[in-house]
């Protein structure tokens, strides 16, 4: 059978993600590869009390359909939660519900991209944007990531005054896939330069929650203003498969963003929106945090430490939050080899290609910290140091 697809099937990269799964999925493998959060560290019972609560409640309403907008005390809650961790002042108005908010990725980019337009991200840069922004055939230039974090801001500045894109696609907050974060310096020039230059900054924010140290960090929207547009989600902290993220917008982009959703899907999944509200007003939402952030931190110096003592000739990045860090390999060893033997190995590491917009990245990895822990991260460094010796004999 042939069948003619629309000419931007052809413009979208052949997705990694569906290997990643498979990998993630068998309980032989050791994965560092994923960008899970960590199954042990989900509140089942919480949830499901919060769950009971609702259906006993209101559960005839929770099964109803509901509005685009997303349910009203969620939307609250985030808005609130900005405000007083942050102080800076966020609207319920100018929040918007989605599933997960790798929904906002195509969202943004629908209400924005034409075809041949330009969007600025990371190189490296998350690879399910990479993916989400090319079904609308879009010029993807990258900049690249400075030593300190953050983009290397000749570059970012060349780009907005030369190329014009429709926005700037980053990660300030532990950056995925190199763990890296922006420096406040580095925030507020970004932010500025996005301002002064009419282009919005897009700041996906899926990590902020995860500082290993508790400590909130400036979002560039703070500079960029009425130019900043911030994503977050609770798949990282609370459930990823209850699917619930959202967006903090401005009131111009929020309308056309309305039109993109109603279109969409109608509205995110209402059920999940007030199981989520309930368990975030009924149980200690902040010492949960604690609890991922101790046992990420301690997942993280447990790899760093043996990537130094096992692979010495490797460099790493050494992150303060969040779930990922990438690893730069030595001189000849392929990425794609060193994934393909891993797995001969029993170890998976993510291969850095997918990450590179255009092409390049074979020449390092991104591990994950949050899948595993304890002896099975040992054990994968085990694994993987016998993949990597294979290479280089």
């Amino acid at each position: 059978m042939s069948f003619q697809f629309a000419h931007r099937m052809g413009a979208v990269p052949e997705s990694f993600l569906d290997t990643l799964f498979a990998v993630s999925s068998d309980p032989s493998i050791i994965s560092f590869a994923g960008g899970l959060p960590s199954s042990e560290l989900i509140d089942v019972e919480g949830i499901a009390e919060a769950t009971a609560g609702v259906m006993a409640d209101d559960g005839r309403s929770a099964l109803q359909y509901s509005t685009c907008d997303g349910y009203l005390p969620l939307r609250e809650w985030i808005a609130e939660r900005y405000s007083r961790r942050l102080g800076i002042a966020a609207r319920p108005e100018d929040v918007r519900i989605v599933n997960g908010s790798q929904q906002c990725l195509d969202l943004v980019a629908k209400i924005f991209c034409n075809p041949g337009d330009v969007i600025g991200m990371e190189r490296p840069g998350y690879l399910g944007a990479v993916e989400a922004f090319s079904i609308y055939e879009p010029a993807i230039c990258g900049v690249p990531l400075a030593p300190e974090g953050g983009p290397e801001i000749g570059a970012f500045t060349r780009l907005l005054a030369e190329k014009n894109p429709v926005f700037f696609y980053g990660i300030p907050n532990f950056q995925n896939p190199s763990g890296t974060s922006y420096p406040e310096a580095v925030r507020r020039e970004v932010g500025t330069l996005c301002r002064e230059h009419g282009v919005p900054f897009y700041e996906d924010d899926a990590f902020g929650e995860l500082a290993f140290d508790g400590r909130p960090r400036m979002p560039v929207k703070r500079w960029a203003k009425e130019y900043g547009i911030v994503s977050g989600s609770f798949s990282k902290t609370v459930a990823p498969g209850m699917r619930i993220g959202w967006l903090w917008a401005p009131e111009e982009i929020i309308r056309a963003f309305d039109i993109a959703k109603q279109a969409a899907d109608l509205h995110s999944n209402h059920l999940s929106q007030m199981i989520m509200h309930r368990y975030l007003t009924t149980h200690d939402y902040d010492a949960h945090l604690a609890t991922v952030r101790r046992t990420y931190a301690a997942n993280c110096r447990l790899m760093s430490d043996l990537l130094d003592d096992l692979l010495p000739d490797w460099t790493h990045t050494r992150p303060e939050g969040g779930m990922f860090m990438t690893a730069e390999l030595p001189a000849g060893v392929s990425s794609m080899a060193l994934f393909e033997e891993g797995l001969r190995e029993r170890v998976a590491v993510m291969p850095g290609g997918p990450f590179f917009a255009g092409g390049g990245g074979d020449d390092c990895i991104r591990l994950n910290i949050s899948t595993v822990g304890g002896e099975e991260i040992r054990e994968g460094m085990d694994r993987l140091v016998r993949a990597a010796r294979t290479l280089s004999s």
